[in-house]
């Protein structure tokens, strides 16, 4: 079965990555994806943390200054050269990598690493509260139920 046909054709990372696999193996995409779903022999439990919006952003933001402060500017520069690469376009490493482009003060640059991770946790959340089985547990009662 063609993988065309069950592909997401308006994602192009899927699409590149598919066409990727095809030109590397000389093989049909289709040949590396599992016919079979795999049982497993557990049952998925989803614990969220509910936090106040308010909490969750100041907590990012102290994140964010915290990275920063242990050397994430540092990092990000020594990985420069390998920017092109899928596993560091991710928040953090996307505004740094501007920065240095000079499309940003530094300011602008961590303003901007902490604007899209509170977009980024966000979306997380709203995934989470599509998952019926989800329990949402209060950072008191967490505690409470860890004896911390």
């Amino acid at each position: 079965e063609a993988y065309y046909t069950e592909a997401d054709t308006e994602n192009p990372h899927r699409m590149i990555r598919a066409l990727e696999v095809c030109y590397t193996t000389g093989k049909p995409f289709s040949s590396f994806r599992k016919k079979n779903k795999k049982q497993i022999n557990f049952k998925v439990k989803y614990f969220v943390l509910d936090v106040e919006r308010e909490e969750l952003y100041n907590r990012i933001n102290h994140r964010v200054d915290d990275m920063m402060n242990q050397g994430l500017e540092e990092e990000a520069k020594s990985l420069l050269q390998f920017r092109n690469l899928n596993s560091l376009n991710t928040v953090g490493y996307k505004e740094l990598f501007e920065y240095f482009d000079g499309k940003y003060s530094l300011q602008e640059a961590v303003e901007k690493i902490k604007q899209h991770t509170r977009n980024y946790a966000k979306r997380q959340l709203t995934w989470f509260r599509g998952v019926e089985e989800a329990k949402w547990i209060t950072h008191e009662n967490l505690c409470r139920l860890f004896n911390l």
